[in-house]
């Protein structure tokens, strides 16, 4: 098998030239892309003035090619009207932020009736606000996928120009091929012709490889874009879901409180009496079944453990660690079903054929698990996202990717003595959480609102705002669940 990474591109890209390469063998043979200069036998060698004036005007056309203004213009309305919505954003968070504050600092006053009533209206009026910010989040994606519809179409005509460029290049070469050493000669009858039309020709060659190259890399931008716009979509559906999740969670908050009140009719000492049959012993706490987001089941005095260990080491609240570990808050989707190398969504739901990135994760995952001395084919990652060009591969509870696991790598096993550290053991993965979540912003002294960002990022890495008041409030929300917890066992 050739192992000329162009060698193999080259057919992807010009499928129609294979049956001419097997009908004329020396075309195949005299060109190595691989090589600095493309060089083809002397005895072939002919090159006609012709040939030389086409990659001139392509390198002019490609150099002076005039710029899409239409695009551009349009391009820049979409950022202006972006930057807009993240102004509005921006604000919305602020007043979220508020109302976070207001809601922790009622329920620190300590439980009585009338601090659970304002801590349950200030919930309210800051779900309504999250719903407002999954509008505008909405709306602002709306106008991403539309420009970035626009980038690929303009990708795939620069790939259709280049090929029709690439062809008529090779065309050109292949029909000098066709002309003997005499014919060359009674052509450039002057030794000087002669020489200026091989030097013409190892111009052809450079521009050939200099193409080739192009058209590779657009590819891969192509595939690139086309994968954001996976994601793009992915986001949608997920933010559309969180939204009416929330509109869920303000109903149950609007019932707790008139429950509440029509149990209690206004009186502390019938809340108090409430409160004491609803609060829960350390035993029932500890004994409690905890789900990790990557698969397995722990007692929740056993996760607490690993989290308090993870929570010393880095600063970040084992209470967040938690959070962002259990399955109820990151909805536990499509995790440790599938083969790295085999997506089944392919091809009737995705265009890509395999689970994991194929240059940015297999390559880091065969080294991961060769380490452990595990067999990849048995080890189980989540599954791709449903949707044209998009990847999964997240490995074990702390659902890291190759790529992301291997920045970590070292920190980890300084931290655990485990060395190589395993996504799939327990110490290991809680570890990388929280290592992510303190280079995230939510180390020592962090505020809410900066673990709310920390959380974000953690899912949607580079798409965190968009996941601001959805996923990231839901697990500052089931944080503060887990707080209370650890409050009763650490009491």
């Amino acid at each position: 098998m050739n192992s000329n990474p162009y060698h193999r591109k080259f057919w992807d890209i010009y499928p129609n030239k294979r049956n001419s390469a097997k009908a004329h063998p020396s075309f195949s043979r005299t060109i190595f892309l691989s090589s600095k200069k493309i060089v083809l036998p002397l005895k072939k060698i002919s090159v006609f003035f012709a040939i030389s004036l086409s990659v001139f005007s392509f390198i002019l056309s490609s150099a002076y090619a005039p710029i899409n203004t239409k695009f551009l213009m349009a391009a820049s309305n979409k950022e202006a009207e972006r930057a807009e919505l993240e102004a509005q954003l921006k604000e919305l968070e602020k007043q979220i932020a508020e109302y976070e504050n207001t809601v922790s600092q009622y329920q620190k006053q300590g439980k009585t009736l009338e601090s659970e009533i304002k801590a349950l209206n200030a919930k309210i009026a800051k779900l309504n606000l999250q719903i407002k910010a999954i509008n505008l989040s909405l709306e602002k994606l709306d106008k991403e996928i539309n420009l970035t519809k626009d980038k690929i179409t303009q990708t795939e005509g620069e790939i259709l120009k280049n090929k029709k460029y690439l062809a008529s290049i090779l065309q050109d070469i292949y029909e000098s091929e066709q002309v003997s050493v005499i014919e060359m000669m009674a052509t450039n009858p002057k030794i000087s012709d002669f020489f200026f039309n091989i030097n013409n020709l190892i111009a052809v060659q450079d521009n050939l490889r200099v193409t080739l190259e192009k058209i590779i890399d657009l590819k891969n931008n192509l595939l690139d874009q086309k994968e954001a716009l996976a994601e793009e979509y992915n986001d949608v559906s997920q933010l559309k879901a969180y939204q009416e999740s929330q509109r869920e969670s303000i109903k149950k908050t609007e019932a707790q409180k008139k429950e509440l009140l029509t149990l209690t009719k206004g009186q502390e000492a019938k809340y108090q009496e409430i409160l004491k049959e609803k609060r829960k012993t350390a035993a029932q706490i500890r004994s409690r079944i905890y789900e990790l987001i990557g698969g397995g089941e722990l007692s929740f005095g056993e996760a607490y453990k690993l989290a308090k260990v993870a929570s010393e080491a880095t600063g970040v609240r084992a209470a967040l660690i938690l959070a962002v570990l259990d399955r109820e808050s990151a909805l536990g989707r499509n995790v440790g079903q599938c083969k790295y190398n085999v997506n089944p969504y392919y091809p009737a739901k995705a265009s890509n054929p395999t689970t994991m990135h194929p240059t940015r994760d297999i390559p880091l995952f065969l080294q991961i698990t060769s380490k452990l001395g595990l067999n990849p084919e048995s080890v189980m990652v989540s599954c791709p996202i449903p949707a044209d060009g998009a990847y999964g591969g997240g490995m074990g509870p702390a659902q890291f990717i190759p790529s992301t696991w291997m920045k970590y790598e070292s920190q980890i096993a300084a931290l655990t003595g485990h060395n190589p550290p395993s996504p799939w053991n327990n110490l290991d993965a809680f570890m990388a959480t929280a290592l992510y979540l303190k280079n995230a912003g939510a180390g020592k002294g962090a505020s809410l609102y900066d673990e709310k960002v920390a959380a974000a990022r953690y899912y949607a890495g580079g798409r965190w705002q968009y996941y601001l008041n959805s996923y990231g409030a839901r697990v500052i929300s089931r944080a503060q669940e887990f707080q209370e917890d650890i409050n009763v066992l650490e009491g």
